[in-house]
């Protein structure tokens, strides 16, 4: 098992879902945002899933087992690229999840515009700025910083490839909440489903999960009950354990 391996990696278990996945700090690894990502859509039945901003492929791969829709990752960085496509192999997910090395506002060259049933992205959160500390590592900083996409660019990527009342899921930040509002209205995307995630009670939200319907009426948004994180004892609550660990 070792051989799939390069140096500076290891291999992580998503307990819930059977999944093991390549990791390394010098390039990436998961957080939980993308194991909230990927328990928050509703998803189909079957047809496709794109999963934009991919990373080393962790939300495709932790979805793999809930649906037979077939998963594409888009993602710019060729080693996150590489070890998303060396952890499908290791889950022999080969005919189901796909992993392409590309810029995402060019994914219409490889899937067909307005034929996907939903999109997810765990984009990078923050803006670019010659003021923005970022950090030293070239990997971390794209994965984290606006420097070769934009929120902007996303939901528009994601209004490109959407079929009529497919949807798109994101994960992201509080403090831009009402950009994504704006920018699924503007890309004719609908906001359907919202949740708040807090680091626990009496805490500030520090992350928010969005879910919007491509053509959908403009109303009719629900407000889900809040997610904490973290009981008292600084333990996961249930429903983040469950995420985790399954039942």
């Amino acid at each position: 098992m070792t051989a799939i391996l390069k140096k500076g990696e290891r291999i992580d278990q998503l307990i819930s879902q059977g999944i093991q996945i390549i990791q390394s700090p010098d390039v990436f690894s998961f957080s939980l945002d993308a194991v909230l990502l990927s328990n928050f859509p509703r998803l189909p039945k079957k047809g496709i899933i794109v999963d934009l901003c991919a990373g080393n492929g962790a939300v495709g791969l932790f979805i793999s087992s809930k649906t037979q829709a077939k998963i594409i990752g888009i993602e710019l960085q060729e080693k996150l690229a590489d070890m998303a496509a060396r952890s499908i192999q290791l889950n022999h997910l080969e005919q189901k999840v796909s992993i392409r090395q590309m810029d995402l506002k060019d994914s219409t060259n490889v899937i067909d515009p307005d034929s996907v049933d939903l999109v997810v992205c765990n984009p990078p959160y923050f803006k670019e700025s010659a003021l923005t500390n970022k950090n030293p590592n070239p990997h971390l900083a794209i994965a984290r910083h606006e420097i070769h996409t934009t929120l902007e660019e996303v939901i528009e990527t994601s209004a490109k490839l959407l079929k009529m009342n497919g949807r798109l899921a994101l994960v992201h930040r509080p403090e831009r909440f009402l950009e994504i509002l704006q920018l699924m209205e503007k890309n004719r995307i609908a906001p359907k489903i919202i949740r708040f995630v807090y680091p626990k009670a009496n805490k500030e939200a520090n992350t928010i999960l969005i879910e919007g319907i491509k053509d959908g009426k403009p109303n009719g948004i629900r407000f889900l009950p809040p997610l904490f994180v973290y009981g008292g004892d600084n333990q996961y609550l249930p429903e983040i354990r469950e995420m985790l660990y399954g039942k």
